[in-house]
């Protein structure tokens, strides 16, 4: 279609205000077609809060469930699981190291996965099953798999042991007969430092055949 030309045979220059309009009226059009749409959405955001329970900035109440048993305790918004599991309910099989992530010390689980509980808000933990390292035995003899580092000398200074041993057991839970490279990947979060990494994976080996 050939374009409208001025005198001189050259196209016309739009003005803003001639764009404007016209860009407007063509964004108008749409929106009301899609009307029922976009009513639709204002509706259901209408009161987007209303579920979402707001904690803080001041101490707050909470119950978390750890090791099967229901804790309630006063805690500040911005303490990490790793703070209250240590500090205020004195479960200090827990370690903190990096403090951001990156050792693996602070290793538990949250509803079966392992997480780190330094990253970790005391009170996103509300409603969810945390295990830790205390929690992993039947409180009369130690796990399949702690016996095993104890007979691999998988522990060297244990600083990094109780998430060592989180992560390791929810992989033998998960896999009954791991390989050598599954272990490497259940572990790639936890650092040791003492290098003992070989009797670690000695030791899931170990504990899987008499978990069998």
């Amino acid at each position: 279609m050939n374009e409208p030309q001025d005198d001189a045979g050259e196209l016309p220059d739009p003005s803003r205000r001639a764009f404007l309009k016209d860009f407007g009226l063509s964004s108008l059009g749409a929106v009301a077609a899609n009307g029922g749409i976009i009513g639709a959405l204002q509706a259901s955001c209408a009161n987007p809060t209303q579920d979402i329970q707001t904690l803080g900035p001041d101490a707050t109440d909470i119950t978390l469930s750890v090791n099967g048993k229901k804790q309630s305790l006063r805690v500040e918004p911005r303490w990490t699981l790793a703070e209250v599991l240590r500090d205020h309910l004195h479960l200090t099989g827990t370690k903190t190291g990096c403090e951001r992530g990156a050792c693996g010390a602070c290793t538990v689980w949250m509803n079966g996965k392992t997480i780190n509980a330094c990253l970790t808000l005391a009170v996103d933990a509300i409603g969810s099953e945390i295990t830790t390292i205390e929690g992993l035995s039947d409180g009369t003899s130690l796990h399949p798999l702690q016996q095993a580092f104890i007979e691999h000398d998988a522990l060297q200074c244990g600083f990094c042991t109780p998430g060592m041993v989180m992560s390791c057991a929810a992989l033998l839970r998960d896999n009954k007969n791991p390989s050598i490279d599954d272990v490497k990947d259940a572990v790639s979060g936890n650092l040791c430092r003492c290098g003992t990494y070989n009797h670690v994976f000695e030791a899931v080996q170990s504990a899987a055949k008499n978990m069998k």
